[in-house]
């Protein structure tokens, strides 16, 4: 760095796994080197966990020194991603002769990430010529989604928390966050854990209504 005398960025993926004295280290790096009249910037690419876990007052040390950006990458504009997509592989085809509205519609909905749209799509378009039905309808994509995606434990996993995760959040047992994620909590504590994860920036009202009501059904 100091022979080539320029700038240097680091890029990390999966930013929010990096454990906290890894980061310490790297923040002691970055010193060193702009002691030395280098300049390096750190940047972490991750899930939403990485920006709440960094605001907490016990990570200060670290999160003062952050620049968050978030980047909201296709939400609102499902329908045209999955619009394109259609019009990406089958130019000389309508996407109306492929997917029905209402069915383009359903998936628009449900569908949240872009790779969930690659690989759900996928899976629909293969479900119809298998079932040799041409376009694809509704009944088609609500045959084919997996009914449990939105459910509180993979939307927490797209949030980067898995069970280890909310472990150490919530400072409960790991069999314990099992039974959260399932609707087997006891209905003493369940109240408590929703708020914990409210206060930590996780917005789940929905999926924590609908994992109360499945224990309340059970």
């Amino acid at each position: 760095m100091q022979r080539g005398q320029k700038p240097i960025a680091l890029f990390i993926d999966d930013g929010h796994d990096l454990h906290g004295q890894t980061l310490r280290s790297l923040k002691q790096f970055i010193e060193k080197t702009r002691h030395r009249g280098s300049r390096l910037t750190v940047v972490l690419a991750g899930h939403p966990r990485l920006k709440n876990e960094w605001r907490r007052p016990a990570r200060e040390e670290i999160g003062a020194r952050m620049t968050v950006l978030e980047l909201e990458g296709i939400q609102g504009q499902q329908r045209r991603s999955i619009l394109w997509l259609l019009e990406q592989c089958a130019a000389s085809v309508a996407p109306g002769d492929i997917v029905t509205a209402a069915a383009l519609d359903l998936l628009a909905e449900r569908l949240i990430t872009p790779l969930q749209i690659q690989h759900y799509l996928t899976r629909v378009l293969e479900q119809a010529s298998r079932l040799g039905e041409k376009p694809v309808t509704p009944a088609i994509v609500h045959a084919t989604l997996a009914p449990d995606m939105h459910a509180l434990e993979p939307t927490l996993t797209r949030y980067g928390y898995n069970v280890t995760a909310l472990s150490e959040l919530l400072h409960i047992r790991l069999a314990e966050v099992r039974a959260f994620l399932h609707g087997q909590f006891p209905p003493g504590r369940t109240e408590e854990l929703p708020n914990h994860l409210l206060a930590a920036g996780i917005p789940l009202g929905d999926q924590l209504a609908s994992t109360n009501s499945e224990r309340a059904t059970g």
